[in-house]
């Protein structure tokens, strides 16, 4: 097993338990205890637990998301030009998929109203932006409701996505890590995710450049499952090394229109 590979078991292993100890893990893996010591140091400087005597527990701090209000007005210019890289990728006639989210939602706004196709979506607030369009068929799951971002999640919304096939979805995301990979935070809306990445031909994460390096409390999906981040041009030049040194393609948005496609 690969250091990186036996990290990212580590990382499911501490989601499941209140702590991991550090010789069971190397017992487990078959290392020293000595190799596992360095895998949680790493993995402390990477934000994914918290090193205690002995083992390791998870990381508490990122546990919280903010209220959607409060996201909504966070970053505005950032997610509105990432917005514009997501509609100039979204070719006519496509099957899409918008995710909950503030991002999300400028995605939606970003439509051109003469844009023609399929949007599935489990956001209210996504589905009322797009219903007044006439070339727009919009299909909203069911589920239930969220507060807040009015997400709708369930085995109501993930049998929905299970239905469809979609040229491109855009995820929102918690964090998006180098070894965690994709996290967010609520369980249901988790496993959605999961159907809709199942589904969906290309997989573009949407995220701010302040998410990169950040891990939520629940994993999503490695990084393998991902076509692409779609980001903004603002300093996290370490993090963003770290995502391209693992793999991932980061695609930047340009602060003013005619911002780069997304292939």
């Amino acid at each position: 097993m690969l250091p990186t590979e036996r990290r990212l078991a580590i990382v499911d292993e501490i989601r499941e338990r209140p702590m991991v100890r550090a010789d069971e893990l190397a017992q487990r893996f078959q290392v020293s205890v000595e190799t596992v010591r360095r895998d949680l140091r790493a993995l402390q400087r990477d934000g994914v637990l918290d090193r205690v005597y002995g083992g390791a527990t998870p990381a508490h701090h990122r546990s919280v998301e903010a209220t959607f209000d409060r996201r909504r007005g966070q970053h505005r210019n950032r997610k509105r030009a990432i917005a514009r890289l997501a509609a100039a990728a979204i070719r006519p006639g496509e099957t899409v998929v918008l995710d909950v989210g503030t991002t999300a939602l400028e995605v939606a706004r970003a439509l051109p109203h003469s844009w023609h196709g399929r949007v599935l979506t489990c956001s209210v607030p996504v589905a009322v932006e797009l219903a007044g369009r006439p070339r727009t068929e919009v299909l909203l799951s069911g589920g239930r409701v969220r507060d807040g971002d009015l997400a709708l999640s369930g085995t109501h919304a993930q049998a929905f996505f299970a239905d469809y096939y979609a040229d491109r979805a855009f995820l929102g995301s918690g964090g998006i890590h180098p070894v965690a990979g994709l996290t967010d935070y609520h369980p249901d809306e988790v496993d959605t995710r999961r159907v809709v990445i199942e589904r969906a031909e290309r997989a573009y994460v949407l995220a701010d450049s302040s998410k990169l390096g950040v891990i939520a409390v629940r994993t999503v999906c490695g990084l393998d499952r991902i076509t692409a981040v779609l980001t903004d041009g603002e300093d996290n030049a370490d993090a963003a090394a770290e995502l391209e040194a693992a793999g991932v393609e980061l695609i930047r948005a340009e602060p003013a229109e005619g911002a780069a496609r997304a292939g």
